[in-house]
């Protein structure tokens, strides 16, 4: 079954949606200039939602240093970590933190992909930002999927980058990724989620298998 992470999770509603429609992941991202931004308190607040099985809860994070971490863990026990970073970072937070770290990465040709004995427990492909954006990921613009059906790695990997309901089945099937993630095509406005585009692109991934 394919995996399905709803990224950028900010408000109850967006919460609530993404566990009714049985999402696998939902991301928490820790980084201030994203309009997904949440802080450790609101993250736990939104995570305690729920008396249900809750999806696993990711946070992202961009080259973070391990204070960052540390004081978002203190409040709130995540279970991956994401990483917009190199793979040496990736090395040191796994052995720091003990627990799953994927690395997050833009790629533009295949010499960028991950390599075959990189240590991350899986990876997030999608686009290389666009010139002058502001942030690492979630620019929303689709990757270049003739490109990423190239790639083969051992562990697990999501396609990400300008995905929607309307679109991610195919985009699934062309690249082969184990899942997708999405931020902004889930989204009526930088950051507000709606609870009918999560249900639909749940069901458009899922319905690939």
């Amino acid at each position: 079954m394919k995996i399905v992470k709803i990224c950028g999770i900010n408000s109850a509603a967006a919460m609530d949606a993404a566990v009714a429609a049985r999402a696998d992941m939902i991301g928490l991202v820790f980084y201030p200039p994203s309009p997904r931004f949440v802080t450790p308190v609101e993250a736990l607040l939104l995570s305690r939602r729920t008396a249900e099985k809750m999806p696993l809860r990711v946070g992202l994070f961009v080259n973070p240093g391990f204070d960052e971490i540390d004081d978002v863990l203190r409040v709130i026990s995540l279970d991956v970590l994401q990483v917009h970073g190199n793979p040496a970072l990736v090395a040191a937070l796994r052995d720091r933190f003990g627990r799953p770290v994927w690395r997050q990465a833009g790629v533009a040709s295949a010499a960028e992909f991950p390599a075959p004995d990189e240590v991350a427990d899986g990876f997030i492909l999608e686009a290389k930002p666009p010139q002058g954006a502001t942030r690492p990921g979630g620019n929303a613009v689709v990757a270049d999927w003739g490109l990423l059906a190239q790639f083969h790695h051992p562990k697990p990997w999501l396609l990400a980058g300008g995905l929607r309901p309307d679109n991610v089945a195919q985009g699934l099937r062309v690249t082969g990724a184990d899942g997708a993630d999405v931020s902004s095509g889930v989204e009526t406005a930088p950051g507000v989620k709606s609870p009918a585009l999560i249900e639909a692109f749940v069901r458009a991934a899922r319905g690939v298998d």
